[in-house]
């Protein structure tokens, strides 16, 4: 018994189908659309390790969705910098709320100041004028003698 080489003795040579994949025909509703050479994959052939050649067209893998690209500038960094102008502008009202205050201080200052020279005036003048001439009824005090809560003048 002669054996081919390629075969182990003592092995039964197995039947290797083919299958020939057939063309569909062209759906007549739909409009042909040229296609360029440079579109159509090649046709690979792989050789197995156990001798077989499988043939067929490469497939290119899925290319799965781009990710959403985030944004430039993290949404906590412009809360941050949104707070940061927020509290300068707060800074601003409250300098200018400060500055006020303290200007009113001053004007109430000045006004109880200048009442107080007003006022002070006006006692003055009226103790000097009152020393100059002696209008009025006179007073003497004389030593008063006090004997079990009565008094004798």
């Amino acid at each position: 018994m002669n054996e081919p080489a390629n075969l182990v003795p003592g092995r039964r040579e197995a039947t290797v189908e083919v299958h020939r994949p057939t063309p569909l025909a062209p759906v007549p509703s739909a409009p042909v659309v040229p296609v360029q050479a440079g579109s159509v994959p090649a046709v690979t052939s792989v050789v197995l390790p156990d001798g077989r050649v499988v043939t067929g067209y490469a497939v290119e893998p899925a290319k799965p969705e781009p990710v959403a690209a985030k944004p430039p500038v993290s949404r906590a960094a412009v809360n941050i910098a949104l707070g940061g102008i927020g509290f300068g502008a707060v800074c601003g009202g409250l300098f200018l709320l400060t500055a006020f205050i303290t200007a009113l201080t001053a004007l109430i200052t000045q006004l109880i100041t200048l009442a107080a020279v007003i006022f002070g005036g006006w006692v003055a003048v009226q103790v000097l004028s009152a020393s100059g001439h002696r209008s009025g009824a006179t007073v003497n005090i004389r030593k008063a003698i006090f004997k079990r809560n009565h008094f004798h003048g």
